[in-house]
C-alpha cells in the first residue's frame, strides 16, 4: 500500500471513531522569510546609538564614508542603498583584520583619500546628529558598526 493511500486509511479510521475532521481552511504557518544580509546590514546602520555619558567634549575621529546613489548629494555615486551599506560592511572587516586605516580609506571610501579619513578633533555641534551619537557612543580605540547618516554609510573610528 503506498503512503498516500496508508494516510488515507489512517484518516477514515479517525473520523469513523468520532474524531473531527481538521478545519477546511486550517492556516498554514508558512517559514519566516529569510532575511538577506544587506537587510541585516541596513537594519543595524540604522539602529540608534546612545552617546556614552561619560563622554568627553571632543573627540578624536576617522571615517569611512561610502555614499549611495538615492541620497540628496550622491555626488556621482551610483551603488544601491544596500551595496553602499555592504560596501562598507566590507570596509569594516577589513579593518577588524587589521588593514591601515588609511589604505582602506582609499580603497572603499567616498570622501576622498586627502586626509585618509581623518575628521581629527570633533565635538558633537560639529557632526551629523546620528554620526554625533555613533562616534560618541565608542571608547577610545574602538571601531564602530557601520552607521548610516543624510550623507551615507559610514564606519566610525575614535582614536582619542
Amino acid at each position: 500500500m503506498s503512503n498516500r493511500f496508508a494516510l488515507l486509511a489512517i484518516a477514515g479510521a479517525m473520523f469513523a471513531c468520532g474524531a473531527a475532521p481538521p478545519p477546511a481552511s486550517a492556516p498554514t504557518s508558512s517559514p519566516p522569510a529569510p532575511v538577506s544580509v544587506a537587510d541585516r546590514c541596513l537594519a543595524g546602520a540604522s539602529a540608534p546609538r546612545t552617546p556614552r555619558k561619560d563622554a568627553p567634549e571632543q573627540i578624536t575621529v576617522a571615517h569611512v564614508l561610502v555614499r549611495h546613489r538615492e541620497l540628496k548629494r550622491a555626488e556621482g555615486a551610483t551603488r544601491t542603498r544596500a551595496e553602499a551599506c555592504l560596501h562598507a560592511q566590507k570596509a569594516r572587516e577589513k579593518l577588524l583584520a587589521g588593514a591601515d586605516f588609511s589604505e582602506v580609506v582609499a580603497e572603499y571610501s567616498d570622501s576622498g583619500d586627502a586626509t585618509g579619513g581623518k575628521l581629527g578633533s570633533v565635538s558633537k555641534s560639529d557632526l551629523d546628529e546620528t554620526f554625533a551619537s555613533a562616534a560618541f557612543a565608542l571608547d577610545v580605540g574602538e571601531l564602530g558598526h557601520v552607521v548610516e547618516t543624510p550623507r551615507g554609510f559610514h564606519v566610525i573610528a575614535r582614536s582619542e
